[in-house]
C-alpha cells in the first residue's frame, strides 16, 4: 500500500459548532499508511494554524471487512465511513461521534478544481449538513 498523502479541503456539517474544531485550522496534511496489521491505517496529520504553529496528530483506524467504516482506536463512540468522490483523487469520510456528525473533503492535491468543492458543498447542503467551511491553505503545509 505505501504511503499516501491527502489535504484537508473542506467541512460541512449541520451547525457551525460541530466544525469549530477546524476555525484555527489554515491547512492540514494526512499521511495515511499501512498499520502492524493488515486491517490497521496508521494516520499522521500535520495541522497548520492560522497563528503559524505545527500540532502533529496521530491516530490509528481499523477497518472493518466487507464495510466502508473505520473506528478510531480510543474512540469507541466515534465512527468514520468513506465515500469515494466524484472529483479526480477526492475523497469524503462522514464522522459520527457523541453529539455530532460532519462530512469532511480530501483532496489529494492542495488545490483541487473549484468544482470539486462546489459538488461537496451542495452534496453535503441536501443532507441537512448547511454549516460548511473551507479551509484557507494560504500558508505552506508543516513538514
Amino acid at each position: 500500500m505505501g504511503k499516501s498523502q491527502w489535504h484537508f479541503i473542506a467541512g460541512a456539517a449541520p451547525t457551525k459548532e460541530e466544525l469549530a474544531t477546524f476555525d484555527p485550522v489554515d491547512n492540514i496534511v494526512f499521511n495515511m499508511a499501512a498499520g502492524s496489521a493488515p486491517t490497521q491505517l496508521q494516520l499522521r496529520a500535520t495541522i497548520r494554524t492560522k497563528t503559524g504553529s505545527c500540532v502533529p496528530r496521530e491516530w490509528i483506524y481499523h477497518l472493518t471487512e466487507g464495510s466502508t467504516d473505520l473506528r478510531t482506536e480510543g474512540r469507541p463512540d466515534m465512527k468514520t465511513e468513506l465515500f469515494s468522490s466524484s472529483c479526480p483523487g477526492g475523497i469524503m469520510l462522514k464522522e459520527t461521534g457523541q453529539g455530532y456528525q460532519r462530512f469532511l473533503l480530501y483532496n489529494r492535491s492542495p488545490y483541487p478544481p473549484e468544482k470539486c468543492v462546489e459538488e461537496f458543498q451542495s452534496l453535503t447542503s441536501c443532507l441537512d449538513s448547511k454549516a460548511f467551511l473551507l479551509t484557507p491553505r494560504k500558508q505552506e503545509a508543516c513538514k
